[in-house]
């Protein structure tokens, strides 16, 4: 049996008390997105539900998107039928011979229609005598189903479900305001982002990009990692920061084991002037307390200080083996883990300082006019808006994957 339409139903939003329609508003949207292929799609946001009608569009594909969708905490096929009670008999006897045999069931009815001929337990009764009698090899357990059939008589129709997917949960990705993602090309970043946007916090990737040293494949590598993390948003904004001339300066003017942290400081530097131009109120990094170098306590104390702005770090605690295993959940490890460099590993010294003083990088950094460099990068940033759609090098990453 063909469904015509999926209801979506709320996690944390349904705790939301007069801003709800906020979060409601903005799910839509990023549902909206997911689906921007498919334009005869409709979706109708309620307070309390989600419909999304699919007029004919392909159904399966929209709910595996649905289940990327931070937001969602659960969502049902559902079949719309006419308030006739054989009609109904015969919908749900249809849906229900489509589940395995040996199985057990229950019949649900919201009778949100109080005009009906039936009440609730007489429909109860009449739906599911009916599926017993015309199946085999299915049985009744009110406490404990392998399949709950929900029917819901409104006044414009019956709709019927028996199937519950679990959704992503969390909050709708830009509910909680915006940061800016410094995007690397590595494991760490996109787990870090993806993370962000499940508190509900719409997020603008920056990635640094400085060739002839990082190449032409690097950089498409890490606007399909932007494309695969705008799956849960549906669509995401990727800044291209040109980075040759600054990262050039630092090797010639900074000594050898403090090039790591001035890199960082100028990335972040760059990153913060990006946010302020976006409106973005953080800064989202994949850092792992001392995994490297950069990311001691002392590296952290000296790169921070070169703005005022919250840097949230979602990764802090974890260790490796529990990011790569967030990588692989959330489908971008296959891209992080490609041979094409990024400009912090290619230009990584051989003894970068783990205890840097902030008084010795802010010595080394006053010889050259940073902020000369910064302006100009920032002013030549190629900006790309992605969404799970877009066209260019996703075909070529799955044949390389």
């Amino acid at each position: 049996m063909k469904f015509n339409r999926i209801l979506v139903r709320y996690g944390e939003i349904s705790t939301k008390g007069r801003n709800r329609s906020q979060f409601t508003s903005r799910l839509r949207r990023n549902v909206l997105g997911v689906v921007s292929d498919m334009p005869k799609i409709k979706v109708e946001a309620t307070r309390d539900r989600m419909h999304v009608y699919l007029n004919d569009e392909d159904g399966e594909e929209v709910m595996k998107r649905l289940k990327t969708v931070f937001g969602i905490q659960s969502f049902s096929p559902v079949v719309k039928c006419n308030k006739e009670k054989d009609e109904i008999q015969k919908t749900a006897l249809d849906m229900m011979k489509k589940v395995a045999t040996n199985k057990t069931f229950k019949v649900t009815v919201k009778r949100a229609d109080k005009s009906f001929p039936y009440d609730t337990n007489e429909l109860n009764h009449m739906i599911g005598g009916f599926v017993l009698k015309h199946t085999e090899g299915l049985h009744v357990d009110v406490k404990n189903p392998d399949y709950t059939l929900q029917i819901e008589i409104r006044e414009e129709g019956v709709y019927l479900s028996n199937e519950k997917i679990n959704g992503a949960g969390g909050m709708p990705a830009g509910a909680s305001g915006k940061a800016m993602l410094m995007l690397s090309g590595g494991l760490d970043s996109p787990v870090a982002g993806y993370l962000t946007m499940k508190r509900g916090v719409e997020i603008e990737a920056v990635h640094f990009h400085s060739p002839p040293y990082t190449s032409e494949r690097s950089k498409e590598k890490v606007i399909e990692l932007a494309r695969i993390l705008s799956g849960f948003s549906g669509t995401i904004k990727l800044h291209i920061v040109p980075f040759t001339e600054v990262q050039q300066t630092i090797h010639q003017q900074v000594p050898e084991n403090y090039t790591m942290t001035s890199t960082r400081r100028m990335m972040l530097k760059i990153t913060d002037l990006i946010r302020a131009k976006e409106n973005g109120l953080a800064i989202v990094t994949g850092e792992s307390l001392g995994q490297v170098a950069s990311q001691t306590l002392h590296s952290m104390s000296a790169i921070n200080a070169v703005t005022s702005t919250p840097v949230l770090r979602p990764l802090i605690s974890n260790d490796k083996t529990d990011i790569i295993d967030s990588a692989k959940e959330i489908g971008t490890y296959d891209t992080s883990i490609l041979p094409f460099e990024d400009c912090c590993t290619i230009f990584t010294p051989p003894a970068p300082k783990t205890r840097p003083k902030l008084e010795k990088i802010e010595y080394y950094e006053s010889f050259v006019d940073f902020n000369e460099l910064i302006e100009k990068a920032v002013n030549n940033v190629e900006t790309i808006m992605l969404n799970p759609q877009s066209k260019g090098n996703h075909q070529e990453f799955e044949e390389l994957l």
